[in-house]
């Protein structure tokens, strides 16, 4: 089976570059996260970090090639002119179609490094969400953050009661997504059947800076998984997010 390449290019001019990175590949090093693959380093010329994703997440990071560049950007993420929009697949069906999550977050709060909430000492945060379609025991979820703290739309969603799939931190089941599990009628060989997502089911999926819009497609086995969720439901929704 061929390799999934590790990032790919969606736009570089002099100013910035913008990446589509694959499922874990860090954007940069910290004191916990000794991953090898690291895409500050990856690039072939020197970068500056703007805003990150977790390490385990795929799609969309934004990189300024100057320092002007970088303090122009880092300052609209600060004043929530970025806009970004993930793709979450999670346990559970939601009887909402829209809401939103204000819980105040505190980034590696316990011994785990895992965001905790603290209504008190937690940084003000809030993440809108919007149901795209369910299947089985599964949904996929439109995730806008409005704030951007270490794992937050991880800790929302499973606040809410809708942890991501394969979340080693905020999930208790580690199980990969099957197609067996929702697919009517199946009649594969279970011994033989290949996970249809094995990783954490969380994509950056397009970016809005101040100039213009980016778009990265979902990495293939989410687009699989959503392919699929899209047929055996019908949705047409779904089936849109594999298209710019």
């Amino acid at each position: 089976m061929k390799q999934q390449a590790l990032f790919s290019v969606v736009y570089e001019d002099k100013q910035i570059v913008v990446v589509n990175k694959a499922s874990g590949v860090a954007v940069g090093g910290d004191r916990w996260d000794t991953a090898k693959e690291r895409l500050d380093l990856l690039l072939p010329y020197r970068v500056f970090t703007v805003h990150r994703i977790d390490r385990d997440t795929s799609g969309l990071v934004l990189f300024a090639r100057n320092e002007e560049a970088h303090r122009r950007l880092s300052i609209a993420f600060e004043n929530g002119l970025m806009k970004k929009r993930y793709i979450a697949i999670v346990h559970g069906r939601p009887a909402w179609t829209e809401t939103s999550c204000e819980l105040s977050l505190v980034p590696d709060g316990d011994k785990r490094h895992r965001t905790i909430i603290d209504q008190y000492q937690g940084k003000k945060s809030r993440t809108a969400f919007r149901l795209l379609g369910s299947v089985g025991t599964y949904s996929a979820i439109e995730a806008l953050p409005e704030t951007g703290r270490t794992h937050q739309i991880r800790v929302h969603l499973a606040s809410l009661g809708y942890p991501l799939v394969c979340d080693p931190l905020y999930c208790r089941s580690q199980k990969p997504v099957l197609l067996s599990s929702f697919k009517r009628g199946w009649r594969g060989d279970p011994l033989d059947e290949r996970p249809l997502l094995a990783r954490l089911g969380l994509h950056a999926l397009s970016l809005v800076t101040l100039e213009r819009k980016f778009y990265a497609p979902p990495a293939r086995d989410m687009a699989a998984l959503i392919t699929q969720m899209g047929k055996n439901t019908g949705n047409e929704a779904l089936l849109s997010l594999l298209e710019p």
